[in-house]
């Protein structure tokens, strides 16, 4: 065997062509000019301007972890004591109507009562919510409380 009589063991690969007759020749596949044909070329979605062109959700600023929801003023049961009389329904527009509790635009607001103070008259409470220390002390002087 001489160096001339060699042969190979796999197909050679064929450099592409260029120019007319080659497959990635002249425009290399990418068609005509301008931008489509340029590398890194990128034409910006339409969707995307109609975007832009909304006005931007800003969140709601240094406050943004407080909750929306209105919170339940509170009051005590040594103010209900005070103001009603035993055997009475407290309730958030009986509440209202005594003054303890602010209107809101016009509205009621949602009432929590809590432990502080006293009980000696029975009351049934209804539409409020209730502590856990102020059930207690409802049902031991012997009122009802409701939902």
């Amino acid at each position: 065997m001489q160096f001339n009589n060699v042969q190979r063991k796999t197909q050679r690969k064929r450099a592409v062509q260029v120019g007319r007759g080659g497959t990635r020749g002249k425009t290399s596949g990418r068609g005509t000019k301008g931008q489509k044909a340029r590398a890194g070329h990128k034409i910006r979605p339409e969707i995307r301007d109609l975007i832009k062109k909304l006005p931007k959700l800003r969140g709601r600023g240094t406050n943004y972890l407080k909750s929306v929801a209105v919170k339940p003023t509170a009051v005590n049961l040594s103010v209900v004591e005070a103001v009603f009389k035993a055997g009475d329904k407290v309730t958030p527009s009986t509440l209202a109507a005594k003054g303890v509790v602010p209107k809101i635009s016009g509205k009621i607001s949602p009432v929590k009562i809590l432990a502080a103070g006293e009980l000696t008259k029975k009351f049934t409470i209804a539409g409020c919510e209730v502590s856990a220390g102020a059930r207690e002390k409802i049902e031991k002087a012997g009122g009802k409380i409701t939902p």
